[in-house]
């Protein structure tokens, strides 16, 4: 449901519009989630890799009202992903074009059917608050590396308005520390343009509320990832020089735009 401070900024008609797409998208959405679940049964059922989880991913994306756009050359294989991060709607964005699986809070592994629908795509789920699990996720991490998914980890560890970049946690960094043999870094700058702070879910913000605005808005909203110059992690010294490098070439694109 829309929040009293997003109805105040629309006018009836507006809302009565954004109303009907809201619920237009989330019956879409539905349509895709059981349509994939069969093909991706199907698919099981005879043994084949499975394409239905990106792919419903990427629907998700563009049933939102979210085209997607990339520049630079985009690594496929053996890289290690990082980006910057402004709501949930990121993740079905980033997985829908590159595939990607993701590291992401473990809270969100208890969220009805969301949680599920994140092991479809072989999430790992990791702790915030019990640090003495890092050296666990970190061994996750490298197992997850090793696997056909290119792996994305947001390091802000939180969304944000998209202004500028938050501090970096380094920590799952020392999954490269040594990089499996040919691993490299890909930085990815992502922005929704002049709709980046629409999209952005920020602060004490309800997921409920973002979800509104997201569904509701009728205008297109586009994407772009920035697949920024990739580098070989084993030149640098630590997860924190490998941490820095990353949030600096995707704070100079940050700036180029």
């Amino acid at each position: 449901m829309p929040s009293t401070a997003t109805i105040k900024e629309r006018s009836p008609l507006a809302l009565l519009f954004g109303q009907v797409m809201f619920v237009a998208r989330l019956l879409l959405m539905v349509a895709s989630l059981l349509t994939g679940l069969i093909l991706h049964n199907l698919w099981r059922l005879f043994g084949r890799p499975s394409p239905w989880p990106r792919l419903f991913l990427l629907s998700i994306s563009w049933i939102a009202g979210i085209a997607t756009a990339t520049t630079g050359q985009r690594i496929r294989k053996n890289v290690f992903y990082a980006a910057n991060h402004h709501s949930w709607i990121d993740i079905p964005v980033l997985s829908g074009v590159t595939g990607c699986t993701f590291v992401a809070n473990d809270g969100i592994e208890n969220w009805p059917l969301i949680g599920w629908l994140c092991t479809l795509n072989n999430t790992i789920f990791v702790s915030r608050e019990n640090r003495l699990s890092v050296g666990d996720q970190v061994d996750d991490l490298r197992a997850a590396m090793a696997g056909e998914q290119p792996v994305t980890i947001f390091p802000e560890g939180t969304t944000h308005d998209g202004s500028g970049l938050l501090p970096f946690k380094p920590s799952l960094f020392a999954a490269l520390v040594p990089p499996p043999p040919g691993m490299l870094v890909q930085p990815v700058f992502l922005t929704y343009g002049r709709h980046t702070r629409r999209v952005a879910w920020v602060g004490e913000e309800k997921v409920t509320e973002n979800f509104w605005r997201l569904l509701s808005y009728i205008k297109p909203v586009t994407a772009t990832m920035h697949f920024l110059e990739p580098f070989d992690p084993a030149d640098y010294s630590c997860r924190k020089a490998i941490s820095a490098e990353v949030r600096a070439r995707i704070g100079a694109a940050m700036d180029r735009v």
